[in-house]
């Protein structure tokens, strides 16, 4: 390994990785503190170079060899990030070296127009929309969730999230269809809310209650300004935002939680625990996907119900 960087300023972490590893990889470094990741062909400017030509909506094929670029804020560790990182996804589960990296200064510019660039409204099914505030609706009459990224994960741009946002849309739009007489409008629970996207989406969506938790401080505060860009009042009943350990008697008719694979393993008996009817898992590599239905399958009946890009869906009734 090697490390680099003036820490005097905003530092971007550089380290390749192969095409099975890519996604699930940048998905942690977010997780990890990242405040923005990328990914590149690693080729760029050379003779092997692929360039990527697709339609519009969709999904560019991963390269045979990515260079996944994370920005890091002056005060952070980017090496510690990266460890963490790896740990999240199991890299070292085959006792394989880790991947070398460097991190590297980064040049002011306006971060602001530079993440701007990246996020564009984004059609997740026929009139479920997630669109920055700095973009007009497309479709103004559509369902639009007005979501700004901040500092948390969740923009509706990753396979996992849009896995997670058209479930829920097919199962609150199906409600109360198998659902007891008392759930007219059901309670949802968004378990990691990261920016608060599933828990406003479920409102938005004929839920009557909805609570988001997350570990992270600055994900609940990225989401409580995502509900207040959704004219949702925050603290009322329909909504309320809080750390795991504030985490309120709250049984819910729905359970949604886009996390990753070890987290979920591990968080199997407390969703459970919440969870009165179904559930979504998000967040999960194909090849992960028996291991996480191992650890649920004593609670609920459940099973791989969606796929995209090599990211499964989890979904299942309480038995």
């Amino acid at each position: 390994m090697s490390a680099g960087g003036s820490g005097m300023g905003w530092q971007s972490l550089i380290v390749e990785v192969a095409a099975p590893d890519a996604e699930a990889f940048a998905e942690a470094l977010l997780e990890a503190g990242a405040q923005s990741v990328s990914v590149e062909d690693a080729d760029a400017g050379t003779a092997r170079e692929a360039p990527q030509f697709a339609e519009p909506g969709d999904a560019p094929q991963p390269w045979e060899r990515n260079r996944i670029v994370a920005l890091f804020d002056p005060e952070a560790q980017p090496a510690g990030a990266l460890a963490t990182a790896l740990s999240a996804i199991g890299f070292n589960a085959d006792c394989s070296a880790p991947p070398t990296f460097r991190v590297e200064p980064v040049a002011d510019r306006d971060w602001v127009r530079a993440v701007q660039e990246h996020f564009l409204p984004l059609r997740i099914t026929g009139d479920l929309w997630v669109v920055p505030s700095w973009c007009e609706p497309p479709e103004p009459d559509a369902i639009n969730l007005r979501i700004d990224p901040g500092l948390a994960f969740g923009t509706g741009s990753h396979p996992s999230t849009r896995l997670a946002l058209a479930w829920l849309a097919g199962a609150l739009r199906e409600w109360p269809r198998g659902a007891p007489a008392r759930a007219a409008r059901p309670r949802v629970m968004d378990y990691g809310c990261g920016s608060g996207i599933l828990a406003i989406a479920a409102l938005k969506l004929g839920a009557g209650e909805a609570l988001g938790v997350d570990i992270d401080p600055q994900a609940l505060a990225t989401s409580a300004e995502n509900v207040a860009r959704n004219d949702i009042a925050q603290g009322a009943a329909a909504l309320r935002l809080c750390l795991p350990d504030e985490l309120p008697d709250f049984r819910a008719d729905i359970v949604v939680a886009n996390i990753l694979a070890r987290p979920l393993i591990v968080l199997a008996p407390l969703l459970a625990q919440h969870a009165a009817g179904r559930i979504a898992l998000s967040g999960i590599l194909a090849g992960q996907g028996e291991e996480v239905l191992a650890c649920y399958r004593e609670w609920f009946e459940i099973s791989v119900t969606a796929e995209e890009e090599g990211w499964v869906l989890l979904s299942g009734q309480r038995r």
